[in-house]
């Protein structure tokens, strides 16, 4: 982006632009769900019984945000009967995203972890929740980049930023401790308790519903050089209900032998961890193998506009490679998927270690939530300052460092025990890094992001961010299990070591040596 030559007055009044207010509120809107998916869920569950390992597995349902790049070419040209028409089609998917959102949150608030059963039921839930919310945040970034020019944009990620965090002090911090004051404990498990946090959390959801109300439709800035009909759209909309048909099919039918296959293979190497990854990875393999056959298979049949599949899918992963070449392209992908796997693996499991360390939901509430939000935002502002002061590939490097060191600090932490001070010095660490790190790998981010494609591309680029270390974070428990908390932590921190060699090799290229 190129420098802004505003003046500090300039840029504090424009902080109180409409479209910079906006996306506070849309930032709050998208930073309720995520902690919901994560660690309130994975602490309700805990205290109802489940198992660690099987509690880690639940944060597979945020992997709907690695893949919302399948999809978000779907919300950017699908039309939505009476609503498209009356909104405009980004109010139009905003409003169903929100309210399909806050219908999720509420009905994982119906079932009780603890009774026979309902983990099936909740899994379900939570699922549609991270579907929802991947889907939500496709469209709040379409919205961003559509409704103001190049001068505001740094204001409204910022703005949004902020707003993000609150969203997640709110469903974190205040799930947490709206819990623990209703009654439920880690000694005394609370249905009610629970099922009321998550129903009011629900209700959160009005403030994006409500601001998608009072806000204006943005300007188209790519219109198609093609116009579609309904059926059109409706063909393209089949074709991927039947690819993700046949992916939950493959995972439903393949359940009874991945789970034989998986006992099987643990005797035979005395891994669980290990065997249970390989399995998971067959059937992804075999899932995305049998989806790329239908795909194939149903492009041969009228069904298949190749115009529309073609603008929608292709041409901006096309723009991409001939922008930067086959080779360089491929490496920045690599990167992109690798430079957050430490820190995201670690999260994961980090709130359960808290509590299994003895940290009472409130101490965790404090320091880790509000202590820790405080922590990102000043770490956010200082990458963002560091970035301009000696260029992004020279923060990325430095937030690469840090993960790796910060995250080693969780080994201190693991071998004192209960001790606040000390969990003050590693949530300090841990937070200012990560804000550090993620201020510039946006920034990073949106310099390969091409304008005219940027709701896919941004899609692609932030689903596979989350992907592989989502994927491994979902084993953190059965690692946990097999090599304690401190092998787990130090493993998880060598994980960000490959990321530096990677910086590396980008900044040998002409395009980052700024």
């Amino acid at each position: 982006m190129p420098p802004q030559s505003t003046n500090w007055q300039q840029s504090l009044k424009a902080f109180l632009h409409p479209r910079v207010v906006t996306m506070f509120f849309y930032g709050f809107s998208a930073g309720i769900p995520l902690l919901l998916i994560f660690s309130s869920l994975s602490l309700w569950l805990r205290e109802a019984g489940v198992e660690r390992s099987t509690v880690t597995y639940f944060s597979w349902a945020a992997l709907a945000y690695s893949f919302k790049f399948l999809w978000a070419p779907l919300i950017d040209r699908l039309p939505i009967p009476a609503l498209t028409r009356w909104l405009g089609r980004r109010r139009a998917w905003l409003l169903v995203a929100q309210l399909t959102v806050a219908a999720s949150i509420f009905s994982i608030s119906l079932v009780d972890p603890s009774q026979p059963g309902a983990l099936n039921l909740m899994a379900f839930a939570v699922v549609m929740l991270g579907f929802t919310a991947a889907t939500q945040d496709i469209v709040i970034d379409a919205y961003r980049i559509e409704s103001a020019g190049v001068e505001l944009q740094a204001l409204m990620s910022s703005s949004y930023i902020a707003g993000y965090r609150i969203g997640m002090l709110s469903s974190g911090a205040g799930s947490l401790v709206l819990a623990s004051w209703l009654g439920s404990t880690s000694e005394a498990y609370s249905y009610p308790a629970w099922q009321t946090t998550y129903a009011l959390m629900a209700l959160t959801m009005l403030v994006g519903a409500i601001t998608t109300l009072i806000i204006r439709e943005p300007d188209n800035p790519r219109p198609s050089a093609h116009q579609y009909t309904s059926g059109q759209y409706l063909k393209f909309l089949a074709i991927f209900v039947a690819g993700i048909t046949a992916f939950v099919t493959v995972y439903v039918l393949t359940a009874d032998s991945a789970g034989s296959l998986r006992q099987t293979l643990t005797e035979i190497v005395e891994n669980s961890a290990l065997s249970g990854l390989v399995v998971e990875s067959l059937r992804l393999a075999l899932a995305i193998t049998i989806v790329a056959a239908l795909i194939k298979a149903l492009s041969l049949t009228p069904l298949y506009d190749r115009q529309l599949v073609r603008e929608s899918y292709l041409d901006p992963v096309k723009d991409f490679f001939q922008r930067y070449g086959s080779r360089l392209a491929l490496l920045l992908l690599v990167f992109v998927g690798f430079y957050r796997i430490s820190d995201i693996v670690l999260g994961v499991i980090s709130n359960v270690f808290f509590e299994d360390i003895g940290f009472t939901k409130n101490e965790i509430a404090g320091v880790v939530k509000t202590f820790g939000l405080f922590m990102t935002i000043a770490g956010g502002f200082l990458g963002g300052l560091l970035a301009m002061r000696h260029g992004v590939i020279r923060v990325l490097y430095l937030g690469a460092f840090l993960t790796v060191a910060t995250n080693l600090l969780f080994l201190w932490l693991a071998y004192a025990g209960h001790d606040i001070r000390i969990l003050y010095a590693v949530i300090s660490a841990d937070n200012l890094t990560a804000g550090l790190a993620s201020a510039a790998f946006v920034a990073f981010l949106s310099q390969l992001t091409n304008v005219s494609f940027t709701a896919v591309q941004y899609a692609i680029f932030s689903s596979l961010m989350t992907l592989l270390p989502k994927t491994i974070g979902g084993y953190s428990g059965s690692m946990v299990d097999n090599l304690g908390y401190p092998g787990f932590f130090l493993l998880a921190s060598l994980m960000g070591v490959p990321v530096l060699g990677l910086i590396y090799l980008i900044q040998r290229h002409e395009a980052f040596r700024h």
